[in-house]
């Protein structure tokens, strides 16, 4: 007799069509493609995506639909009540229930709140905070989060809870916070499948003297694009500085404008928009660097993104993406040293074709090698099979 498969209970804020919340998306999406003929996954999400205030044409709220190899229930904004969430929990039938943030009102909250009122089956809780405790991410309305992890901890809410770490950085974070006898179980964020397009070295040709950089991801101060915008002011040469990615904060926006206009004329910068997932390797292949002094990521999949088509990287140190430099594919380095940066930015401009296209090599086959490691998919495997109830 064919075995049962395990059913999986995902929330998440957002999954596809979407594409704005960067990171989560493509985690779960990756899961699913590389783990759905195994795992029977059921995704509770938002009908829209972020920052939109239209739900996605086509799809049938508040029911559950087939998307690829999950089934998918689109919540809208009016059946997000704590009785929506209970009637939802109790319908459903699954074997793990799977969180995918730590400070998510409606999709990780909510459920945490019935599960500790015991409204809910009690049922084995994977929770992955996805880099939420990250110091950067953390100094960002620190107060209102220090005063939820106080409460949090006092009510008793993520007792029991068995936490996802994507690194073992992130597991010092978890730890820092809840605890050294806390259960921790690291499982890396599953890359995407390498299809053979991908595998196509950039056709591309890089000037001396000339540099054309890309920033890709939220506009949002935890992406710290005010940093990278700070970071170019001093440069020689021709400077072209593009920028990718939904605008999630127009007030951060607004700063960084003020110093879009501070910067000398031989620094170009443009704002390009928001890029479907599917364009991404496009638009990074007609980048020379990929700029990124993000405060904090768990992962970073458009890290991985911008190797796999490459372009090198210059990123912060609050990443697992460490060592960078001596592997050949880029740098990571302190954000309490902008000059550092710079120096790297400069000798990105003076470099030659031929000294870039070793390292544009060197990047696209450490990010495939990284998309074609089958230990990280084995991680998340045992993640789910030793927790089933």
């Amino acid at each position: 007799m064919e075995k049962t498969k395990l059913k999986i209970l995902t929330f998440v804020g957002y999954y596809l069509p979407g594409y704005k919340s960067g990171g989560p998306i493509r985690t779960i999406a990756n899961m699913v493609d590389r783990l759905g003929d195994e795992f029977e996954f059921k995704i509770v999400n938002a009908d829209r995506d972020s920052g939109d205030e239209k739900p996605y044409p086509k799809i049938d709220a508040n029911n559950w639909d087939r998307v690829g190899n999950a089934d998918v229930f689109y919540m809208s904004p009016k059946k997000r009540s704590l009785m929506d969430f209970r009637k939802l929990l109790c319908s459903a039938e699954y074997d793990v229930l799977y969180l995918n943030s730590f400070f998510s009102p409606h999709f990780t909250i909510k459920p945490l709140l019935l599960r500790r009122l015991r409204l809910i089956p009690a049922k084995p809780l994977i929770l992955a905070p996805r880099g939420e405790f990250s110091p950067g991410a953390l100094g960002l309305k620190s107060l209102k989060k220090r005063v939820y992890l106080w409460a949090v901890k006092a009510f008793g809410l993520y007792r029991g809870v068995v936490w996802q770490a994507s690194s073992e950085h992130e597991e010092a974070d978890i730890r820092r916070w809840f605890g050294k006898d806390v259960q921790v179980e690291v499982a890396p964020d599953i890359p995407p499948a390498v299809h053979s397009a991908d595998e196509l070295p950039p056709e591309k040709v890089k000037r001396k003297g000339c540099l054309k950089i890309i920033f890709l991801s939220r506009i949002s101060r935890k992406k710290n694009l005010d940093g990278a915008l700070k970071m170019l002011k001093g440069l020689n040469g021709e400077v072209q500085f593009n920028i990718y990615g939904p605008m999630e904060d127009k007030s951060y926006w607004a700063e960084c404008q003020k110093i879009i206009g501070d910067l000398p004329e031989n620094i170009k910068v443009k704002y390009c928009g928001s890029v479907e997932h599917d364009k991404v390797g496009t638009v990074m292949r007609e980048h020379d660097i990929f700029l990124f002094p993000t405060l904090g990521e768990n992962f970073g999949h458009v890290i991985l993104e911008a190797l796999c088509a490459g372009c090198p990287i210059l990123i912060s140190d609050q990443t697992p993406w460490r060592a960078l430099e001596e592997k050949g594919v880029g740098w990571d380095l302190p954000l309490s040293k902008p000059e550092m940066f710079r120096e790297v930015l400069q000798r990105c401009v003076d470099m030659n074709n031929e000294e870039y296209v070793k390292w544009s090599e060197r990047a696209r086959e450490y990010g495939l090698g990284v998309t074609k490691d089958d230990g990280v998919v084995e991680q998340n495997r045992e993640l789910f099979l030793s927790h089933e109830s």
